[in-house]
């Protein structure tokens, strides 16, 4: 999420990389003691149009931070892996199934934070997040082959963000670490 101060310290600075078909296959490797994925190199719609990509997590907007987390870890068996804070107030949770190198990203926001919206069923998904190499340059060419500019790159700690959405209003999160 483009507003974290505790975001992705645990996540090593890995080159970026696209999801193809076949290609998508995997090495697994240990990680600080957890298991990771690897994918091999592919050519996915965004690495053919120039953008060096990867899938990242999902986020999911949640109106009972408590509630929601109680329920993915003692319904799902889900496990807790990270969490913290938005500037705005926010609050955000990462949660992973054993085994799985999949993130369910559970985030609330305050009635006064700009990114809070009333609760409309069907509304949750609150974004999908992809690694990129370069913010700008990814959010620039997105927009010009038809994304809808949502929040224009910018700067928080040693990571850059900018938000585009797809042409069903759902927001895309485009993440990286600060360029020295």
């Amino acid at each position: 999420m483009a507003w974290r101060r505790d975001t992705r310290e645990n996540v090593r600075d890995r080159q970026d990389f696209s999801i193809s078909s076949s290609r998508a296959a995997s090495e697994r490797h240990r990680d600080r003691g957890r298991t990771a994925i690897t994918l091999k190199r592919g050519r996915g719609p965004l690495r053919a149009a120039g953008i060096p990509t990867k899938y990242f997590y999902t986020g999911v907007r949640v109106r009972d931070l408590e509630r929601s987390v109680r329920f993915y870890r003692n319904v799902l068996g889900m496990k807790v892996t990270r969490k913290g804070t938005m500037s705005h107030g926010g609050v955000w949770i990462e949660l992973r199934s054993p085994g799985s190198p999949q993130r369910l990203e559970l985030n609330w926001y305050p009635a006064k934070s700009k990114f809070f919206a009333p609760y409309r069923k069907g509304e949750e998904l609150d974004h999908l997040a992809f690694r990129v190499a370069n913010v700008a340059h990814a959010f620039r060419e997105l927009v010009s082959k038809g994304a809808r500019p949502e929040v224009q790159p910018f700067q928080e700690e040693r990571y850059e963000f900018a938000f585009v959405s797809d042409p069903d209003g759902i927001w895309i999160e485009l993440l990286g670490r600060v360029r020295s």
